[in-house]
């Protein structure tokens, strides 16, 4: 396994120390995969370490409020470089070698109601861009189906910086949300790992709203 991470050197060693202890083959790679050339040197260095990839999970996104008249078209650029053009550049830079093994999972991290191409004020950019990543992952899934690579998408709700345990948050009532308790970054991880394993062979060009109910 490897950890991609651009600055917080900190949190991806102690990701990489927590992953160790578990006894995974895991490395941390410093990286910027805004950038298309980092990210095939990426997946190179991954591919050359492990012998082969098998597994990629796009999460990478900025977000940022901003009306599309106070947004200028640098804002933009920002958000659609962060949120779709880096699955874009993952994505071809790691089809080869699943292409080459005839087997691969691609995860890509949408937003809660982007298969709908929901509209919200302030965020058209990165509605627009959560919308795009929806279209791009599933026609890329028709396009590789026959290459043994399914590719999906997950769309988890907004989940505080503080990142509760799903044991705290089973705890903690949040009216906001139908199930009646705040999301985690556990529930996502549960439905990632899904769509990683051998069971979801058959399931591809999907889309999974991991939300409590929000916004149905």
């Amino acid at each position: 396994m490897a950890i991609a991470y651009r600055s917080n050197k900190v949190a991806a060693q102690q990701t990489l120390r927590q992953l160790q202890a578990t006894g995974v083959d895991c490395v941390a790679v410093e990286t910027d995969i805004t950038d298309a050339g980092r990210c095939d040197q990426l997946i190179k260095t991954v591919a050359d370490r492990f012998g082969r990839l098998d597994i990629i999970v796009n999460n990478v996104g900025d977000f940022r409020w901003g009306t599309l008249a106070e947004s200028s078209l640098q804002d933009w650029q920002g958000i659609f470089t962060s949120n779709l053009l880096t699955v874009l550049y993952m994505c071809r830079a790691a089809m080869p070698h699943m292409r080459k093994a005839r087997w691969g999972r691609i995860i890509n991290l949408g937003a809660v109601g982007a298969e709908r191409a929901f509209g919200q004020a302030k965020i058209s950019a990165y509605a627009a861009a959560k919308a795009a990543v929806v279209a791009l992952s599933r026609s890329l899934a028709l396009e590789e189906a026959k290459n043994g690579i399914t590719v999906n998408v997950v769309n988890p709700s907004s989940i505080d910086e503080n990142e509760l345990t799903l044991e705290e948050a089973r705890k903690i009532h949040d009216a906001r949300f139908p199930i009646g308790r705040p999301p985690t970054v556990e529930d996502v991880a549960a439905t990632v790992a899904f769509f990683a394993s051998e069971e979801a062979e058959y399931v591809t060009g999907q889309v999974v709203n991991v939300s409590g109910g929000w916004m149905l």
